[in-house]
Order: C-alpha cells, then structure tokens, then sequence
C-alpha cells in the first residue's frame, strides 16, 4: 500500500462529514500511544500552554528522580529516555517558547543529578548539545524573551 502525502489526505478529509471524521480520529488514536497523547494535547491542553508546560516540567522532574545513580551508564540511558519524552512533547507543541522552557528545566535537572554529570563524557556532551541547540533557538524569539532565557542559560552555563 502507497501511503498518501499530507496534501491528498488533506483533501479527502475535506470531503468529510463531521461524524466521519470524528471516527477517524478515534480509529488513529486506537493504533498508537503516541496519537492518542496528541490528541488528548490538541484537545484538552493546546488552550492552556502554561498548565501544559508545568505538567510536563512535572513529568520531567519525576522521571529525574528515579534515575539509577549506580552507575554511569544506567544514568545515560535515563537521561536519553527523558531527553526523549521531552522531545516528544515538545513535537505536540510547537511553540518555540515552550521548547525552550522546557529544554531549560531539563539541562537544570541534568545539571543538579547526582553523581555530577560532568564527569562522565556521554552526559556532558548531551548537556552541552542541548545548551546549544536552546541558543540556536533563542533568536527566533521576540527580545524580551531571549533577554529572560538568556539569563536563565547563563545560570546554567556556569
């Protein structure tokens, strides 16, 4: 089976009646975890960005505090699974201003783990490939915001 490009499937769903395509939807959150997640985003949280943004930090802060600090690479595994999830929500989002706070909290909580971070080359170099990728991102931004991030990354540049 040919899959068809976003444009021929806007299209057909165009020629949808409202009950049909609401089923469709319910048929593509059943296949997946992922779909069904970001309907529940487009639905219920897309109004509310902030709650939205705090649920995830929440999220993030817990997945941190389960980490297995025995070792290094347990550690490494975690971090790239949380990385992963955050990643993912930031997909949902698409707003630049939330992919940066939520980039920020992460490198925070990755900054404050214990056994420090920065004796292990793996973990370093994902902290340092995300501070670049949020100053990469911070100039598609309006001033005032890239002023309040950017003290923010200071903080955790040091």
């Amino acid at each position: 089976m040919k899959t068809a490009t976003v444009i021929e499937l806007k299209k057909e769903l165009q020629h949808l009646s409202q009950t049909e395509l609401i089923e469709a939807c319910l048929v593509l959150s059943k296949f997946k975890k992922e779909n069904k997640e970001l309907l529940t985003y487009l639905l219920f949280e897309s109004s509310n960005e902030e709650l939205f943004k705090q649920g995830v930090k929440e999220e993030i802060k817990n997945e941190f505090s389960t980490i297995n600090c025995a070792s290094y690479f347990y550690m490494k595994k975690s971090v790239r699974k949380i990385l992963r999830i955050t990643k993912k929500y930031i997909r949902y989002s698409k707003n630049k201003e939330t992919e940066i706070e939520l980039l920020l909290h992460f490198c925070e909580e990755l900054k404050n783990l214990k056994p420090s971070i920065f004796r292990n080359i793996s973990l370093n170099n994902i902290y340092d490939r995300q501070l670049l990728f949020i100053k990469k991102n911070l100039t598609k931004l309006h001033e005032d915001l890239q002023y309040d991030y950017n003290l923010m990354l200071n903080e955790l540049d040091n």
